[in-house]
């Protein structure tokens, strides 16, 4: 580790990035919320269920010659 890729330590009781920012804060907190929220959409629902039967698939091909 050089000088310069040290970090600088963090004295016990130092406020964290709520005290310098807390707008900040609490917009990446309501977005990500916000986010959690949102349904997951349809198309790719679909997409996500033609994977999963392609890999049942494909198991299930291994498996006979597997045999």
């Amino acid at each position: 580790m050089t000088e310069h890729t040290k970090k600088a330590p963090v004295p016990v009781g130092q406020p964290g990035v709520n005290a310098f920012h807390p707008s900040v804060a609490d917009q990446l907190r309501s977005y990500y919320q916000s986010v959690q929220e949102e349904g997951i959409p349809d198309r790719f629902m679909q997409l996500l269920e033609k994977l999963d039967a392609a890999e049942r698939s494909n198991q299930a091909i291994a498996k006979d010659v597997a045999q």
